[in-house]
């Protein structure tokens, strides 16, 4: 996996349930209210979309109760390019926006600061 730069605001989801698990998450819920519980029901959409022990972690380490989720589209257009090689046409489909924005998105992402030392 490349690394890529997690954004303050989604990094909370990232180191309680992985990239992967917080991808769905985003993918799910983002830009809508959602509600965890630490003790999520079967019925529960966080617990259908990313599983029981990932609602629960993620309650645990974000805190319970309701909030409005981030959407994270740069983020996630960036792990999808770097970390599963998707293309950009993919990635515009898949998070309902135009190539052009992903190309600005990825862009913007990338850093303008030499490497002076070759490392």
């Amino acid at each position: 996996m490349a690394d890529i730069r997690v954004p303050a605001h989604i990094q909370p989801y990232v180191t309680a349930i992985g990239i992967e698990k917080t991808v769905q998450f985003l993918l799910a819920f983002g830009g809508s209210y959602v509600y965890l519980s630490e003790n999520p029901q079967d019925r529960s959409p966080v617990a259908r979309a990313i599983g029981k022990v990932a609602a629960t972690e993620l309650a645990r380490h974000v805190g319970p109760g309701g909030f409005r989720c981030p959407t994270g589209k740069p983020f996630i257009a960036a792990h999808l390019k770097y970390n599963k090689g998707c293309t950009t046409n993919d990635i515009a489909r898949k998070l309902h926006t135009t190539d052009v924005t992903i190309r600005n998105w990825l862009k913007a992402g990338e850093s303008s600061q030499l490497d002076l030392f070759g490392l």
